[in-house]
């Protein structure tokens, strides 16, 4: 009887000499990406690769999320709502990778995070300039925010940019008024570096575009590209503060934050107030 060996033989045409060529590791830079994980307790304690991995790969994908709202951004100042549309689709399918992510994280427990905390001294999540990044193009602007990153100039100098110009928000109200929506005028001459407030006209413009859906469609269907944004947003908040209570439980954060406090009152900042409260008005 014979036996089949458990190989498998490599193709004749597959590459073997990379002398001088580019490989996947070289183009990748795998040498730099994984040699990037520098644990500092000490003893070195299991469990921190964990911790340093989760947040790197988090601002991997934070870095993804910057560059596809810059795009959106771009095309929805050019009129091509169904282009922009596309990068938020792409936007939501990171978000979710980013959310689910908080189940590796919850895997480490209150006393193995107690063995390293302590050694991550005042570094803190809350320092993430791209998450705050992202916060500034969805349109939570908050100017207070800089001074967490003055010992920072690369990460002060973008958000000092985002923080003057427009968010995808604003953007979206300037091109509905471009169609010929009756957006309010304050919307479209308001000081950009503040965040965001409710604004009772544009409810009454999206409650026309909802109860006429047919007429509307793209629009309408923008809508809820953005209602469904904001929701995976608000997911990701939430994941993240049931993880952190999971693993310290009310201790203050090693920012200095008061933890979950600051995190729930998070859950209550909202980027686009108008597509929510217009749910409350369709039909009346």
């Amino acid at each position: 009887m014979s036996v089949e060996r458990n190989t498998r033989e490599l193709e004749e045409g597959i590459e073997k000499d990379f002398s001088g060529k580019m490989t996947y590791g070289s183009y990748l830079a795998l040498d730099q990406l994984l040699s990037a994980q520098h644990p500092v307790s000490r003893p070195e304690h299991h469990d921190e690769m964990l911790f340093i991995i989760q947040h790197q790969t988090s601002e991997l994908w934070l870095k993804l999320v910057l560059h596809e709202l810059g795009a959106v951004r771009k095309r929805l100042r050019e009129d091509d709502l169904r282009a922009a549309m596309k990068g938020i689709a792409r936007i939501k399918h990171i978000q979710r990778s980013l959310t689910e992510q908080w189940s590796v994280l919850a895997t480490l427990t209150p006393s193995e995070y107690a063995d390293f905390r302590g050694s991550l001294q005042a570094a803190s999540g809350f320092q993430s300039y791209q998450y705050r990044a992202v916060e500034f193009l969805l349109g939570n602007k908050n100017a207070g925010m800089l001074q967490v990153f003055e010992s920072d100039p690369q990460a002060l100098e973008l958000l000092s940019g985002l923080l003057g110009e427009t968010s995808i928000y604003d953007e979206f109200v300037r091109y509905l008024h471009r169609r010929g929506y009756a957006v309010p005028d304050e919307l479209l001459h308001r000081d950009v570096t503040q965040a965001h407030e409710f604004n009772p006209g544009l409810v009454q413009v999206y409650k026309l575009v909802y109860e006429h859906a047919a007429e509307h469609w793209d629009v309408y269907e923008a809508c809820e590209e953005l209602v469904d944004l904001e929701d995976n947003f608000q997911l990701w908040r939430f994941r993240h503060l049931k993880t952190v209570e999971r693993t310290i439980g009310h201790k203050s954060g090693t920012g200095g934050s008061s933890g979950v406090g600051f995190l729930q009152r998070a859950l209550e900042l909202t980027f686009f107030p108008e597509l929510f409260a217009v749910r409350t008005e369709i039909g009346k």
